[in-house]
């Protein structure tokens, strides 16, 4: 769960970083006259992490219990169409706004340090944000460690231990070679320094790399946990966002949730646990709800609610390939073909959307145009009485013309979905006949080849031999084949090539308005530049508690 907080009386200005995977996250603005302005709202964005859109109520589940979701649902406004921020996903497209007094904590994604451990170029207090408290970095599997914690702890202080003594005893050997107090042969000092090395690698290999250099807390620029304490993380992170609604419910404030739910792997505290049908993943969607109900209960407690754009989405679709076991760990995405990391197929990029400003968007609405989550950005500014910048092409659209029932058709004609920086896919919302059609120039393979899923590779790659390029590309009418069962026949289908054509001119002309970056996510600065990953104790022996007060170095 991360969390992002702002405060009134912001001075906007425009940047010019990019941010290709969250975009829309870079939201804290406030100008200088919603301070003064007290009809401006506050605002609370919470954003699940992997959560299908058939995994709650409101969007047709009935074995999951959502009761605070869909409440949300029922207040406001739920989009059917609403599509994830990954729909263009490109180096040069960010809008990266900032202001005075943002404050974020929570998941930032994003990266840190550029040269060197404790440059935070990347970092969100670098970026707007003036308090951040999460992860820097991504929650994985290898975060949780095994299933028993006292055991893993037990390993961790072992391996330590032996790593302490190698060090001493080479150390020893090499001060009394070096000082002549007693005879010993250079090639044991070596044998010892290298098994030492082995077994410091042997160590990091199953515990170190990911864990002690990825899992890791974060409060403004210092580490408190590394490795995070996963345990209370769910409770630390609540009681850090209800604390910020507390101390600013008589000022204009941005709060943004980031939750860790509900992606692997699953952490659910013990009162949730065997509750649901579903098993570990029902469990964890159910108390992501709770929380859900927690902050909109804190908005209504402290009279706010009227005073409070609400917005709940998730990032994507449901992971079908996580598993642990027989046991599914991944959502369900209904009618919607493919999952997370699949491109262009909808059941990875159409995910849950509901937005509530009790007094102000009718309750009860359903949207069935057209909406991404990138219209979020143009949304907040609108509302915060902001600009968004004009020296460059803005993807979202604002949302309060819709919401408002001003209008009741979207803006939006194309979006182009990518798979990192390949473009997959291009879906195009055909204005004269509201047709919504899609083409893929690429789609992944599946393993098993009928699976749906590449659970073979345990994630879909977006290039290479693990994708197939389609040339025409296949075309489905998702206005009647939602579920994008049955590809348009190109010698048949009296409108393909029209269709194919515009869609083709469009993805001409989208290229133009791109800028090439260089590629941070490269193997190169993923693994040949481990001096950059942040540290607490000394690198790369990285450990420590701060909520206990505990720092292990070196000796």
């Amino acid at each position: 769960m991360y969390l992002f907080h702002t405060r009134g009386n912001h001075e906007v200005y425009q940047g010019k970083q990019w941010n290709c995977l969250n975009t829309w996250l870079i939201l804290c603005l406030f100008p200088r006259t919603c301070v003064s302005n007290p009809s401006k709202p506050n605002f609370l964005l919470i954003l699940a992490d992997d959560l299908g859109i058939g995994d709650v109520g409101c969007y047709g589940n009935d074995t999951i219990r959502t009761p605070n979701i869909d409440g949300l649902a029922k207040d406001g406004v739920r989009l059917t169409q609403h599509i994830a921020a990954a729909a263009v996903c490109t180096p040069s497209r960010a809008a990266f706004l900032t202001g005075r007094y943002p404050i974020r904590s929570g998941k930032w994604h994003m990266g840190v340090n550029c040269k060197s451990r404790h440059d935070h170029c990347h970092h969100p207090l670098n970026h707007g944000f003036d308090y951040f408290y999460g992860m820097p970095f991504t929650l994985l599997n290898e975060c949780q460690g095994t299933d028993d914690p006292e055991l893993a702890k037990s390993l961790q202080d072992t391996y330590w231990l032996y790593t302490q003594v190698i060090i001493l005893a080479t150390l020893t050997l090499l001060i009394g070679k070096l000082t002549n107090l007693f005879s010993i042969k250079w090639k044991i000092i070596i044998c010892l320094a290298i098994c030492g090395l082995l077994y410091f690698i042997s160590w990091f290999s199953s515990y170190g790399f990911t864990k002690y250099w990825n899992c890791i807390l974060m409060r403004n620029h210092g580490i408190t946990e590394q490795p995070m304490n996963l345990e209370k993380t769910t409770s630390n992170m609540l009681k850090e966002a209800v604390s910020f609604i507390e101390r600013n419910k008589h000022r204009p404030f941005l709060l943004f949730v980031s939750l860790l739910h509900v992606h692997t792997p699953l952490i659910t505290t013990e009162k949730f646990q065997g509750r649901s049908r579903h098993g570990l993943y029902g469990d964890n969607v159910e108390e992501m709800d709770w929380m859900v109900g927690r902050l909109l209960d804190v908005i209504d407690k402290e009279g706010l609610k009227n005073n409070t754009f609400v917005y709940f989405a998730s990032d994507h679709g449901g992971s079908l390939e996580a598993h642990r076991g027989n046991a599914q760990l991944g959502g369900w995405n209904g009618i919607y073909k493919g999952g997370k990391g699949m491109g262009g197929w909808e059941g990875g990029i159409r995910v849950p959307g509901v937005v509530r400003w009790s007094g102000t968007l009718p309750a009860g609405t359903v949207i069935n145009e057209l909406t991404s989550l990138m219209d979020v950005f143009p949304t907040v500014v609108h509302l915060a009485g902001g600009a968004v910048p004009q020296d460059r092409a803005i993807d979202g659209c604002t949302l309060l013309p819709l919401l408002q029932g001003t209008v009741q058709h979207s803006e939006h004609e194309f979006m182009f979905h990518y798979c990192g920086v390949f473009l997959h896919a291009v879906r195009w919302h055909q204005k004269d006949s509201g047709t919504v059609w899609k083409a893929h120039y690429a789609t992944p393979v599946f393993q098993p080849e009928a699976s749906g899923a590449c659970f073979g590779r345990g994630i879909c790659p977006c290039f290479g031999d693990g994708v197939t390029h389609h040339d025409p590309p296949l075309l489905f009418n998702l206005s009647q084949d939602p579920s994008e069962a049955n590809p348009l026949p190109a010698d048949t289908e009296p409108l393909f090539d029209t269709v194919t054509r515009r869609i083709g001119k469009a993805v001409e002309e989208h290229r133009k308005t791109l800028t090439p970056v260089p590629q941070q996510l490269s193997p190169y600065n993923n693994i040949w530049k481990p001096w950059l990953q942040p540290c607490c104790g000394t690198f790369p022996f990285c450990w420590c508690d701060e909520e206990n007060n505990k720092v292990h170095g070196m000796l």
